[in-house]
């Protein structure tokens, strides 16, 4: 095993978080020991690969259903206007009709190299709560005319899968907004603890896998008073661990509780395959958001 520091391309500018939610570390001063400490993340990376590596753990992930790209599919072409755009971003959503009251209890997830798994369904009317909110008088909104089960393709930790997915035909558009029906499969209890002696913050999600496996983006955190993250990755044939550190803090006197939230792409020497992708901090799998509630560069 190598721990291998990759070229991270900053992909967005930070948003400022409040610094209460930010954990233990409080100042510039104890976000430098991450700085300092590549070699106890280095050591602790080894840790976790070790724990995972062969373990049931791992084994259970590879057996399992876990997204890992948007559960939510907009209609072909997407939306086709800024008011259409900001109703879904407000969750402003009219029904018109009714929702499917009946359908299967389970459906199947199933890969390209034929493997399939049996999953619960979330029925219709929770994936609609999850889409609408409380819509506001006066206010753009999207209206959805019919509901029906069917299906959609979704990334996954084992690759491609197409999964069972409610249709919802929007007023106006030719091609449904989709969400994923089955229900991911629960998280393995991890085979190592967290690390609560290593300065800095686990990461904070992952929002994409490359389509050829060779490179992953996450989110990491760092502090308004450093050069910004850094994330070393460690790959072995189970695993992918990725630590998160900061570049050397800037010399001001400024230094707040403040941090910054900024994506960061991590080259891979090997596509991910079905390895599970770790944080080093917390020894779990990093967890995939997508791109909910940050803005994309340049928007």
């Amino acid at each position: 095993m190598r721990i291998r520091a990759s070229r991270s391309v900053s992909l967005l500018a930070g948003v400022a978080l409040a610094g209460a939610g930010l954990g233990a570390v409080s100042g510039c001063g104890s976000q430098n020991a991450a700085v300092g400490g590549t070699d106890v993340l280095a050591d602790r990376a080894r840790q976790v690969a070790e724990a995972w590596d062969g373990s049931t753990a791992a084994a259970a992930w590879r057996a399992g259903y876990h997204p890992m790209g948007e559960a939510v599919q907009l209609p072909r072409g997407g939306l086709r206007s800024p008011a259409d755009t900001q109703a879904y971003e407000d969750q402003s959503f009219v029904l018109r009709g009714e929702l499917p009251d009946t359908w299967p209890k389970d459906g199947q997830v199933t890969w390209a190299a034929g493997e399939s798994l049996t999953r619960p369904l979330m029925g219709a009317d929770e994936s609609y709560k999850t889409l609408a909110g409380t819509r506001v008088n006066g206010k753009p909104h999207l209206t959805v005319t019919r509901v029906k089960l069917g299906e959609m393709r979704v990334a996954t930790s084992r690759g491609p899968a197409t999964v069972p997915a409610w249709l919802f035909t929007l007023d106006g558009y030719a091609a449904p907004l989709k969400q994923a029906a089955a229900i991911p499969s629960k998280s393995p209890r991890p085979p190592i603890r967290p690390a609560r002696d290593i300065p800095g913050h686990p990461l904070n999600r992952l929002i994409q896998i490359a389509a050829d496996g060779r490179s992953v983006t996450v989110v990491a955190l760092h502090r308004v008073c450093d050069d910004g993250p850094a994330v070393d990755v460690l790959e072995t044939s189970g695993s992918v661990v990725l630590s998160a550190s900061v570049k050397d803090r800037k010399d001001s006197g400024n230094c707040t509780k403040q941090a910054k939230m900024q994506q960061v792409s991590v080259k891979l020497e090997h596509p991910v395959g079905d390895r599970v992708l770790l944080d080093a901090r917390t020894g779990q799998p990093v967890p995939y958001k997508g791109l909910h509630g940050i803005s994309p560069s340049g928007s």
